[in-house]
C-alpha cells in the first residue's frame, strides 16, 4: 500500500492541485505570473522523494544528473508547441511529443554522467528558445482573462493532469538514467498547454508557454540540488534545502517579470 500511495494515488492528487492553481494564477494574473509561479518543482519532488525512498539517496543523486539536459528537452517541447498550436493542436502535439521522446533516447544513450555538461545543455537550450520566442517573434504576454469557473471545469483540469502525471511518476523508477528522466516528464507542461489551447486559445498558450520556458530554470536548480544535498544530508533535509533554493529562484523571476513583454 505505501508503493501504491507514492506512485499512484500521491502523485495524482498532488498534480490536481498543481494544475488547478496554475491555470487559475494564469487566468486571474496573467501568463507571466502563471508560468513562472507554476513552474515551481512538483512532481519532481514527489518522483524523486519515491525514487530515494526505495533506491537510496545515492542513486537518486545519480539519476538526478540527467535532470537539467531533460529540462532543456521539455523546453524544446514546450517551444514546438507554443509555434505550431495556431497551425494545428494535434500536428503540434504530435510533433513536440516525437521531439522529445527521439530527444530523450539519444539523450538515455548518451549515458550523461556530467552533471556540469547537463547544465550546459540546460542553458543553451534555455536561452535559445527564450530570447528566441521574446526577441525574434516577440511573443506577448497575455492578461487576465474572464473565466467562470465550476466545479465541473476545475474537476477535469485535475483529473486530466492527474492521470497524466501520476503515471509519469510510476515510470520513474526503471534505472538511473530513465528515473531522471521520467521524473521531469513534461506532464504539467502537457496538460496546462492542452487545457489552454482548449479554453483560451493559441496566443495564450503560447504566452504562457514563453513564461513557463523562463520559469523551467526552478525545476531544473532542483534536480541540482538534490545531485549534492541528497548524499550530504539525507533525502527530508535536502529535499527542503532544495525546494528552498528553488523556491528564491522563482520569487526572484517573479520580481524581474515585468522586463518580459
Amino acid at each position: 500500500m505505501p508503493s501504491l500511495l507514492f506512485q499512484l494515488i500521491a502523485p495524482f492528487l498532488f498534480s490536481c492541485g498543481v494544475v488547478i492553481l496554475i491555470t487559475v494564477l494564469a487566468e486571474r494574473y496573467g501568463t507571466k505570473a502563471g508560468g513562472i509561479l507554476g513552474t515551481l518543482p512538483s512532481t519532481i519532488v514527489v518522483a524523486f522523494l519515491f525514487i530515494a525512498l526505495n533506491k537510496g539517496t545515492a542513486f537518486a543523486a545519480r539519476a538526478a544528473v540527467v535532470v537539467p539536459a531533460e529540462m532543456g528537452i521539455n523546453i524544446v517541447f514546450l517551444f514546438i508547441f507554443s509555434l505550431l498550436a495556431h497551425r494545428s493542436v494535434y500536428g503540434a502535439l504530435a510533433l513536440s511529443l516525437f521531439i522529445w521522446m527521439l530527444l530523450s533516447f539519444i539523450l538515455y544513450m548518451a549515458e550523461l554522467e556530467n552533471i556540469a555538461l547537463s547544465m550546459v545543455v540546460y542553458f543553451a537550450v534555455m536561452l535559445s528558445a527564450f530570447f528566441f520566442l521574446e526577441k525574434r517573434k516577440r511573443v506577448p504576454s497575455s492578461g487576465r482573462v474572464a473565466v467562470h469557473y465550476s466545479a465541473t471545469k476545475l474537476l477535469f483540469r485535475g483529473v486530466f493532469a492527474g492521470i497524466v502525471i501520476a503515471i509519469a511518476v510510476a515510470l520513474a523508477n526503471i534505472g538511473e538514467m530513465m528515473s531522471g528522466i521520467f521524473s521531469v516528464f513534461p506532464a504539467i507542461f502537457l496538460s496546462t498547454m492542452l487545457i489552454f489551447i482548449r479554453e483560451h486559445g493559441p496566443a495564450f498558450t503560447g504566452s504562457m508557454g514563453k513564461a513557463m520556458i523562463l520559469g523551467t530554470l526552478s525545476v531544473m536548480s532542483y534536480g541540482v540540488c538534490i545531485h549534492f544535498f541528497y548524499p550530504a544530508a539525507g533525502i527530508w533535509v535536502g529535499s527542503a534545502a532544495a525546494y528552498a533554493v528553488a523556491l528564491t529562484i522563482t520569487l526572484s523571476l517573479f520580481m524581474l517579470r515585468k522586463r518580459m513583454t
